[in-house]
């Protein structure tokens, strides 16, 4: 028989293995760092230019960044930071290398959401992220995971809970409290709304003090900033049932989007959410806030079948957000009731000569029509080693690999990131005419 003694002793040698664990998937000094990229990828893989070309303009300029030359070839090796200016300076055909971006709009929010367990959710919103980043957008994600992987695999280990997802929750319930109990009385009677008490546990813990930048935290990528999870923040969900019973009044759905409202609209270009398998309080919470809806599965009928459970529950839960709330609550940048942008589903662990793959990719679009992304994540062999290192295929060095496997890897997500761009393009373009 075991008990919670046992349980605990478990996660306690987990722990001290913990750092062993880090030794094998980041750096020996666990911390995980972005490799340098070669003048062939920045030619040709992120500036899309000829490498000639690209060599003729570091020639012409010297102030140009020109990357550093290893000992044991003749190829140069860029860093993100020389990228990105690199892309900020150049011109090729009087055309500049900035992704587009429409003036004066804020970042577009992305939700990769599905309660299927398996469906490759973190690794879509990681590849999303990189392939963003490598494209010249500032990109902040969001872990509302409590399995933190994508907080992992960004390099975020020692994260405490009070700067989760749950911290942003609890400090919006102080806060929401404070502004209801600070309303004026009725006009018409005279009588004041009731006050609603939070206890201290609550109130003394801090979180209502804590500014917008305390929850955003550095990675090894420059451009990428992310709000991470941790193991500790499972407990959100029955903290916030609770948080709803101290004040049925609170809005809990919209405390991210709140959040999110208080960042400058020209912080970043995107913010990305990775969602838990479930649909609960954290997952109300990324789809609300969001603007498009990715939804990844895998090819199979099973997978297929959970997706359609998913849609179906997420509508009814969207449903009674629509009518069981008054419609001048402060939201912020998002309404009720809740739209999207966009949407769209992608299936992933995609086996091209795979008849069932095919037949089912054949059905999520017989079924879904347009909604159904053109490309599919491939399964390949650099793919699943993404997934076992933590990492994504753009910092994986093709130099470990044949060139070959690695193009094809990193082929399916640039084509899976292309159809993305896209998308959020079109995203923008709404936002503009809502405006």
């Amino acid at each position: 028989m075991y008990t919670h003694e046992d349980l605990s002793a478990l996660r306690n040698q987990s722990l001290k293995l913990q750092g062993w664990i880090r030794q094998q998937t980041f750096s020996p000094e666990m911390e995980k760092t972005l490799r340098r990229f070669s003048s062939w990828e920045v030619s040709e893989l992120i500036f899309r230019v000829n490498q000639s070309t690209f060599r003729g303009k570091l020639a012409a300029d010297p102030t140009l960044p020109s990357g550093e030359v290893e000992p044991d070839g003749r190829q140069r090796w860029f860093s993100l930071e020389e990228v990105n200016e690199l892309r900020r300076r150049l011109k090729v055909n009087r055309k500049s290398l900035m992704p587009p971006r429409p003036a004066g709009k804020r970042a577009i929010r992305a939700a990769v959401a599905n309660f299927k367990g398996g469906a490759g959710k973190s690794t879509v919103a990681l590849h999303l992220a990189h392939a963003s980043a490598l494209d010249g957008y500032r990109v902040l994600v969001v872990d509302f995971d409590p399995q933190a992987t994508l907080s992992h695999s960004m390099g975020l280990t020692d994260v405490a809970e009070d700067f989760t997802v749950w911290g942003i929750m609890a400090r919006d319930l102080i806060r929401e409290t404070e502004r209801m109990n600070s309303r004026p009385a009725a006009a018409e009677s005279g009588t004041a709304l009731p006050r609603r008490e939070l206890p201290p546990s609550i109130t003394e813990m801090g979180l209502g003090d804590l500014r917008i930048s305390d929850f955003i935290k550095k990675t090894s990528w420059s451009t990428i900033d992310a709000i991470p999870s941790c193991a500790n923040a499972a407990f959100v969900e029955f903290a916030s049932a609770q948080y709803r019973h101290l004040n049925p009044e609170w809005s809990f759905f919209a405390a991210v989007s709140r959040y999110l409202d208080q960042i400058p609209d020209d912080a970043y270009d995107l913010i990305l959410f990775d969602c838990p398998p479930a649909i609960g309080y954290q997952s109300m919470n990324a789809v609300f806030a969001a603007d498009m809806l990715y939804v990844p599965s895998g090819p199979g009928y099973w997978e297929y079948d959970s997706t359609t459970s998913f849609i179906g529950q997420l509508a009814e839960a969207l449903e009674d957000l629509a009518y069981g709330f008054d419609k001048t609550l402060p939201t912020g940048k998002i309404s009720l009731p809740k739209t999207f942008c966009e949407l769209r589903f992608l299936l992933t662990r995609y086996e091209p000569g795979n008849a069932l793959h095919l037949a089912m990719f054949d059905a999520f679009r017989k079924v879904f029509g347009e909604h159904v992304a053109q490309h599919p994540v491939e399964m390949t062999r650099a793919v699943e080693q993404s997934g076992r290192f933590l990492s994504s295929v753009y910092e994986m060095d093709y130099r470990e690999m044949t060139r070959e496997t690695w193009r094809r890897a990193r082929s399916t997500f640039d084509n899976v990131y292309e159809e993305f761009r896209d998308v959020m393009i079109s995203a923008w373009d709404k936002l503009e005419d809502d405006a």
